[in-house]
């Protein structure tokens, strides 16, 4: 009866061993380690915590950045698995200065448009002529606002402005603006200088400064075709053999409850768009 039993506990214990090698190893292949910035850490936390993700058998680990570079640098260079703050066009102009670096597209998350946003004025038409707008000093966001600004007719663009020109670019600028260069993640803190009359402002970073762009800007991107290039995206590694696996988290951020929770949270200003990389890249 003795040796019974203590096969039986033998059994048991082995049965207990390949378990958790098992269970190890599988979780050890979902880990995933995610970096974002400003409330989209907020959505990503939250999906970490679905029961979505549990369902996938993904452990979503959330870390925050404070700028666009040195999360993309991470990203690159694998301290960090997948990015989920930059639009399209940002992503184009970090691969096109950092060739060493490179990193690949996942799929796309949501357009938020940027806006243009006064402390001063409560409409376009108030801003003076000889008035300073600040604008991002990065390329892809000097470019996205500058095409803001020529939708609301308020500058005139040459026919070859591209995804990464600048102030240079500009054809005609009937009011005289002047613009200031800033870190774009100042936005919401700018806004309130005495010498700058009107910001542009994402609405990642806005969100930081309690702004809502479709309330507080006096004028923003509207979602169509034309802002298909600041639409948001997630990105890797472009050597990572796990792509396929990262790109499970597009099915978690497109998921009907991530959805509503993202709609409530952030008073639809994050816009869903969920479009193959075809898409983007036409």
């Amino acid at each position: 009866m003795k040796t019974k039993t203590k096969i039986i506990a033998s059994l048991a214990i082995v049965v207990i061993l390949l378990l958790a090698f098992f269970s190890f190893h599988h979780g050890q292949s979902k880990d995933i380690t995610l970096g974002t910035i400003g409330d989209d850490e907020k959505i990503w936390n939250y999906i970490a915590k679905s029961k979505e993700a549990k369902d996938e058998g993904i452990h979503l680990k959330v870390k925050s950045f404070t700028d666009g570079v040195s999360l993309n640098k991470a990203t690159a260079e694998g301290t960090v698995d997948v990015n989920a703050f930059q639009s399209y066009t940002y992503l184009v102009a970090y691969n096109d200065k950092n060739p060493k670096e490179q990193l690949s597209l996942l799929g796309t998350t949501y357009l938020e448009p940027m806006g243009i946003y006064s402390a001063k004025y409560h409409a376009l038409d108030e801003i003076p002529d000889g008035g300073t707008i600040a604008i991002a000093d990065n390329p892809a966001n000097t470019s996205r606002g500058l095409k803001l600004l020529a939708s609301a007719g308020l500058i005139e663009l040459k026919s070859d402005f591209g995804p990464l020109s600048g102030t240079n670019a500009i054809k005609s600028n009937p009011h005289n603006f002047k613009f200031k260069e800033i870190d774009d993640t100042t936005g919401p803190r700018v806004i309130k200088d005495n010498d700058i009359d009107a910001v542009l402002i994402g609405n990642t970073i806005a969100q930081q400064g309690h702004l809502n762009v479709l309330k507080d800007s006096l004028y923003h991107e509207k979602v169509d075709q034309s802002t298909k290039d600041n639409v948001n995206i997630l990105a890797s590694a472009k050597d990572s053999k796990k792509k396929a696996e990262y790109k499970k988290l597009l099915k978690l951020y497109h998921s009907k409850d991530v959805q509503n929770y993202i709609k409530k949270q952030f008073g639809g200003t994050k816009v869903e768009v969920d479009k193959p990389v075809s898409y983007l890249q036409k």
